[in-house]
């Protein structure tokens, strides 16, 4: 099945979009702004050592001058310790460094407020499976993978793809653990290249100039997502189709047949329904074609994602319309996962099925549509209670973390107290306001709903309490107010 992939830019953010067979399958969102500095690699200039701290000022073209202590610099200490080793003597920095010196350093912390960039000589340049070390000489594996039998497996493999005269290190990331060798192997030859302009740029280019900085999203679509079943990579903006063209000549030139510009009228995710999709993929409920639906609920804990029969009455007998809507479900869930980015541990409470050939074949189904998701993910047989647990990979924040906040009326509930319930909270308030204080009126401060609650259902109560406490009760409604925000003013 050919997939399609759409690459919407504008200044302020980069959004991707996977189709297949007409329908959204991953979204992903990258903001400008939120991109930062750290990773990128600078061809720097010494302003000024201070043997004092131990640090050095570094112009690298920024506003402010950035900060590089001694223990950041790869050649003060020695290259067989770790830098964390507390018996490490690094040698002083006014040994190393003069005023005036040029020097490849790179971004390890962005600026923040009047500070400023922090910098490292250690350079690191990371890829989609691996970490390339060009200093070092040492092949390390993730430290998320614990089984030394595997962590060995996939030494053994690196070394043996790993050119003869590759003398740089190498750190396994765990994406590296289900990839093929021609994977591992292509992202070991973009890692070479990139060290090379690296090299290259340092030795031709003047001072602070940037010399390396972290893929943007529409470079690693380039980079990680096309495939052998991916047909067209469409781009909006023909300033960065070019850009898109020159990356990919340098660094992924099988890509460029299926790079193409989009020039039509209507906007690129108008024509495919993206933006009706990313409409839906923020919302709790999801149509199933069947006219059952789901419910997804995302906590910090977990995720759940409850599956109901909703208007669906096909089928011979109830049993086969229960399969038929978890069937559904099952390829709706996986999409959804995808779609929505989400991570961690996830609770699925399919309908409950007696047949246990049924729980099996949707269990199969579930697994199959899950199994074309790049995030690695772990699935669960049907517990005691009849549900499914399962896990993926949380690789960045969910879609609605991204385009959303918690609501101010309700701090992410959900819900909200009903106006005749801050009816009441007010009236008790009222009393204990009445017993300490002995002002000539109260004043109620609320929204409209309250307010209305109070001139209607809840006036005689409110007439009470003005009888009980000796006091006049006045309204006013506060427009700005939510329905559980209220002040009580002493007059």
């Amino acid at each position: 099945m050919n997939e399609d992939i759409l690459i919407n830019i504008t200044p302020q953010e980069t959004r991707v979009a996977l189709i297949l067979q007409g329908a959204v399958q991953e979204l992903h969102i990258e903001r400008t702004l939120t991109r930062g500095l750290a990773g990128n690699v600078y061809s720097g200039k010494v302003v000024r050592v201070l043997p004092g701290m131990q640090s050095a000022f570094v112009d690298i073209g920024l506003e402010r001058a950035a900060f590089l202590h001694v223990a950041d610099i790869w050649e003060a200490r020695p290259h067989d310790a770790p830098a964390s080793s507390a018996s490490v003597v690094p040698t002083p920095i006014e040994k190393i460094l003069f005023d005036g010196q040029v020097l490849t350093v790179q971004v390890i912390k962005d600026p923040i407020g009047t500070k400023g960039a922090r910098l490292s000589t250690q350079i690191s340049i990371a890829g989609r499976m691996l970490v390339y070390l060009p200093q070092d000489n040492h092949i390390g594996i993730s430290q998320k993978i614990e089984k030394e039998s595997e962590r060995e497996a996939l030494r053994t493999r690196l070394q043996k793809l790993l050119p003869a005269d590759e003398k740089g290190g190498y750190i396994v990331r765990t994406q590296a653990e289900d990839a093929s060798d021609a994977d591992i192997a292509a992202d070991v030859e973009y890692l070479r290249k990139t060290w090379g302009a690296i090299t290259h740029g340092a030795r031709t280019l003047p001072a602070t100039t940037l010399l390396h900085q972290d893929l943007s999203l529409a470079q690693r679509v380039l980079r990680d997502f096309v495939h052998e079943h991916t047909a067209t990579i469409q781009v909006d903006s023909r300033e960065n189709h070019l850009m898109l063209q020159e990356f990919g000549q340098a660094y992924t030139p099988g890509v460029l047949p299926r790079l193409q510009h989009y020039t039509g009228e209507r906007p690129l995710f108008d024509l495919y329904g993206v933006e009706e999709e990313i409409l839906r993929a923020l919302g709790r409920r999801v149509d199933l074609k069947s006219g059952g639906y789901l419910i997804v609920d995302q906590t910090e804990a977990m995720t759940t994602i409850d599956v109901n029969t909703g208007g669906f009455v096909g089928g011979r007998n109830f049993a086969d319309t229960i399969f038929k809507t978890n069937l559904e479900a099952a390829h709706a869930i996986a999409r959804q996962l995808r779609l929505r980015n989400l991570g961690g541990i996830i609770i699925l409470d399919f309908i409950d099925m007696d047949n246990t050939e049924h729980r099996a074949a949707v269990l199969s189904e579930l697994k199959k549509a899950l199994s074309r998701d790049r995030t690695k993910v772990s699935v669960s047989n049907f517990s005691a209670l009849g549900l499914v647990e399962m896990t993926r990979k949380r690789t960045r924040e969910s879609l609605a973390h991204i385009l959303c906040e918690p609501c101010p009326a309700c701090s992410g509930k959900g819900q909200v107290k009903t106006s005749r319930t801050i009816c009441y909270e007010i009236l008790r308030e009222l009393l204990r306001e009445a017993k300490q204080f002995n002002p000539r009126e109260f004043r109620i401060l609320a929204s409209q709903e309250v307010v209305d609650m109070f001139l209607e259902e809840e006036s005689q109560h409110l007439a009470m309490l003005g009888d009980f406490i000796g006091k006049k009760i006045s309204l006013q409604v506060e427009t700005a107010y939510h329905q559980e925000q209220y002040d009580i003013i002493l007059m």
